[in-house]
């Protein structure tokens, strides 16, 4: 907790201390639906913390968001390539408090944010977050379906964020 605490204080770190607040804003951006904010710093992590050679492997993206959301650990039980509905989801950030925001988060290559958000919605991957026929769920707070893209043959290395609350507060 010590060492969390002072990587996120301490700009002597360099790019840990960059890397730790960028992914705080990334998180924050994500639950305000701000995309524009989010593919910045997607962009940026992608850029610094990805060799070329393998810049633009979905397997090289998947790790990048573990960069990108690193701050999330201290408040999401985070899984990937978790059974969901009728698939397994990229990732699926599980809240500490079961009132914050659950996220879905489903990544695409040479595809659009939106294929992504369709996936997750066709799939049913909220389910996760939803009780038992009959039982109030686990989850109270917003499920949020994350859809990033980046489209490896775009020669400027674009990225494309999408955020969709598919379901709000349970009360």
């Amino acid at each position: 907790d010590r060492f969390s605490d002072m990587v996120r204080r301490e700009p002597s770190l360099g790019n840990v201390y960059r890397l730790t607040k960028e992914s705080g804003r990334m998180l924050l951006a994500t639950k305000a639906g701000d995309t524009k904010t989010m593919t910045e710093i997607l962009q940026y992590v992608h850029n610094t913390e990805s060799p070329l050679t393998v810049y633009s492997n979905e397997a090289e993206l998947t790790s990048i968001i573990k960069w990108a959301y690193l701050q999330a650990i201290d408040y999401y039980r985070i899984e990937r390539e978790n059974k969901a509905g009728v698939g397994y989801v990229d990732y699926i950030f599980y809240p500490f408090r079961r009132d914050d925001d659950a996220i879905i988060i489903e990544l695409k290559v040479n595809h659009t944010a939106d294929d992504a958000i369709r996936q997750i919605v066709e799939r049913q991957y909220a389910l996760r977050f939803e009780g038992k026929i009959g039982e109030k769920p686990e989850y109270t707070g917003r499920i949020l379906a994350v859809g990033i893209a980046y489209d490896k043959d775009d020669k400027k290395k674009r990225h494309e964020c999408k955020v969709e609350v598919l379901r709000e507060r349970v009360k």
